[in-house]
């Protein structure tokens, strides 16, 4: 396996940094936001099209580093449901490529947790399924982190705000609408992070999310690197996956092959640390955890929320939910003032789609991984 990275220290984002200017942004005695759940805090975000009214800013942004040569010019996969797939001649466990589905690993990314920590984490919510989750961690006084879903937090405003007074979870990025960005145009891609970063942000006194995990894990040189340059974000992905997603499922996993699987990890070896892929989508993937979560103490793992690892700040802007945020120059208000529409931008925001090369989308055998929700 590959030896665990560690993070930088606590950090923020340097005034000349692209993401310093495309969020309002104020102290926490500062800007007023509309409150969580009220009509006024949940109008102006899109519904499935997040290119609608795409902030001109975090187009401004994405041109710029395209401009700059900071995005790769590679063409977007194809999916129909299972692990996508590139054009011949790209490889997509090749360094141009690097496919994460295809567990090939940008050494900026996350991947493992520190020997002897058991980095957590939860993807999909909030959802109703959350709060026995929740109110579990309360219980046994432990804080995680929730890669959240963007419309999920619109149509969850209760359960988010648990989450976040309440728990005093750490906040990150799981995109808009859940799908295989790698298949995504460039402009799509920032409409997917952007729009669920503006949320979290007006949502939760201005903080800026440092970290997203892509749905699926499914993020290539291209997807990374416009998280990063346009946004600021870094990469988060997982050593273990349960499959919980697929509890059910005619072609699935069952609950007792999960339980068996975090036990396994758990009381396995300490090198890597581990960070599990789970998710708040059910009572059975909720139920696998707090099953599991004593034999964490007891196998000597030190347990800590995945955007802890670092030992640094939680936020770009902020060092968790009860720290002062910084001071920073007012940006756009993308929810309350769309700007014009995202075809009124120059073309490389687009850049993605109109370089896509023909080809039947073949990958090298044997490359492949499993498809995991994410």
């Amino acid at each position: 396996h590959a030896a665990p990275r560690a993070l930088p220290g606590r950090w923020y984002h340097h005034e000349d940094h692209p993401a310093y200017a495309l969020f309002r942004r104020g102290d926490t005695d500062g800007v007023t936001y509309p409150a969580v759940g009220s009509p006024e805090w949940s109008a102006g975000y899109p519904d499935t099209d997040v290119t609608k009214g795409t902030p001109q800013a975090w187009i401004d942004a994405l041109n710029a580093a395209v401009k700059a040569g900071k995005i790769p010019n590679i063409p977007v996969s194809t999916s129909t449901g299972g692990n996508p797939t590139y054009p011949q001649g790209f490889d997509p466990n090749g360094p141009e490529v690097c496919s994460a589905t295809y567990k090939c690993r940008n050494k900026e990314d996350l991947w493992d947790a520190p020997d002897g920590v058991f980095g957590s984490s939860f993807d999909d919510g909030p959802l109703p399924t959350s709060m026995p989750l929740y109110e579990f961690l309360k219980q046994n006084n432990v804080i995680t982190t929730h890669f959240m879903i963007g419309s999920n937090i619109l149509w969850n405003a209760d359960a988010f705000t648990y989450a976040l007074e309440t728990l005093e979870s750490d906040i990150a990025v799981h995109t808009w609408t859940h799908p295989y960005m790698t298949t995504l145009s460039n402009e799509q891609v920032i409409g997917e992070l952007g729009w669920t970063m503006e949320l979290i942000h007006n949502s939760t006194g201005g903080r800026l999310p440092k970290y997203w995990r892509p749905p699926y894990g499914d993020s290539d040189e291209r997807v990374r690197a416009i998280a990063k340059e346009v946004f600021g974000l870094t990469t988060v992905i997982w050593n273990q996956d349960t499959e919980d997603w697929s509890i059910g499922e005619s072609t699935g996993t069952t609950r007792p092959k999960v339980d068996a699987s975090l036990k396994e990890w758990i009381t396995g070896p300490k090198s890597p640390g581990l960070i599990i892929l789970e998710h708040e989508l059910s009572n059975n993937t909720v139920g696998a955890f707090m099953q599991a979560f004593p034999l964490i103490a007891q196998n000597g793992w030190k347990f800590e929320s995945v955007a802890r690892l670092d030992g640094g700040s939680v936020y770009q802007n902020s060092g968790d939910d009860t720290d002062d945020v910084t001071p920073q120059a007012v940006g756009v208000l993308a929810a309350a003032s769309p700007s014009p529409p995202a075809g009124d931008s120059s073309s490389a925001a687009s850049s993605s789609t109109t370089s896509k090369p023909t080809g039947t989308g073949t990958v090298t055998s044997g490359s492949s991984s499993t498809v995991s929700t994410g």
